[in-house]
C-alpha cells in the first residue's frame, strides 16, 4: 500500500512514525517525553509531520553517531528546526557549532541533512504496515495466533538444554555490551 498523500500534509501516530524511523516505538516516545522532539499533541495521541519526522530522523542520527545526552539533542534539534527551509527539504547539509570557549574553535557538526530527508520520504510506505489499533482492543484471532507462535518455539528449543540457552543468553548479552562509538579524526588542510 504506497500512500498518496504528499509528505508536506500527512500526519502520523507515533507507532507509524517509528515504523517510518526504522526504530522502535519506545525508542521514539522517549525523545517525546524527554522533550527532544515536540510533535503535535491532541488529548494524549502525538501526531508527527514532516517536520518532525526529520527532526527525529537527524535526533536519531545524532544519538548513533555521537552517542550525544538528551540535553545536547534538545538544544541541536531547536537549532536545526529554526534553520529556514529546514522542512522543505532544500538544505543539502547542515553545519552545528557547538562548545566553544572564548578563544577556541567551536566543534563543528555536519549533518546530512538532504540524505536524510530523502530516506524518510522513502521510507513512508512502512507507516502503512504499522496499523494503530485502538487501545485495549486485540485484533481477531491473536490468541489462537499467539499460542501457535510459542509452540513453534517450543518446537525450536526441543532438544536444547538449559545450559546451552544460559551460555548462548550470556554470549548475546557480552556482544551486547561491547562498545559501539567510534571516533575517527580527519586532517583538514588550515586556510588563512
Amino acid at each position: 500500500m504506497v500512500f498518496e498523500v504528499p509528505m508536506a500534509t500527512m500526519e502520523m501516530k507515533l507507532k507509524q512514525a517509528s515504523a517510518v524511523l526504522g526504530v522502535p516505538p519506545k525508542t521514539l516516545q522517549n525523545f517525546v517525553q524527554a522533550r527532544v522532539l515536540k510533535p503535535r499533541r491532541q488529548g494524549s495521541v502525538y501526531y508527527f509531520d514532516r517536520n518532525t519526522l526529520l527532526q527525529a530522523r537527524v535526533v536519531l542520527y545524532l544519538k548513533v553517531s555521537l552517542g550525544a545526552s538528551t540535553r545536547y539533542l534538545t538544544k541541536f534539534t531547536e537549532a536545526i528546526s529554526e534553520l529556514p527551509g529546514f522542512g522543505s527539504g532544500t538544505l543539502d547539509v547542515v553545519c552545528l557549532k557547538s562548545g566553544a570557549w572564548k578563544n577556541e574553535q567551536p566543534v563543528r557538526i555536519l549533518i546530512p541533512l538532504g540524505d536524510l530527508a530523502n530516506e524518510v520520504e522513502q521510507r513512508l510506505p512502512f507507516a502503512a504496515a504499522a496499523k494503530d489499533l485502538p487501545r485495549g482492543r486485540k485484533r481477531p484471532g491473536w490468541k489462537r495466533d499467539f499460542r501457535a507462535a510459542l509452540v513453534e518455539a517450543a518446537r525450536d528449543l526441543d532438544g536444547i538444554s538449559k545450559r546451552q540457552i544460559l551460555e548462548t543468553v550470556k554470549a548475546y548479552r557480552k556482544e551486547r555490551s561491547k562498545p559501539g562509538l567510534t571516533v575517527v579524526a580527519e586532517a583538514v588542510e588550515a586556510t588563512a
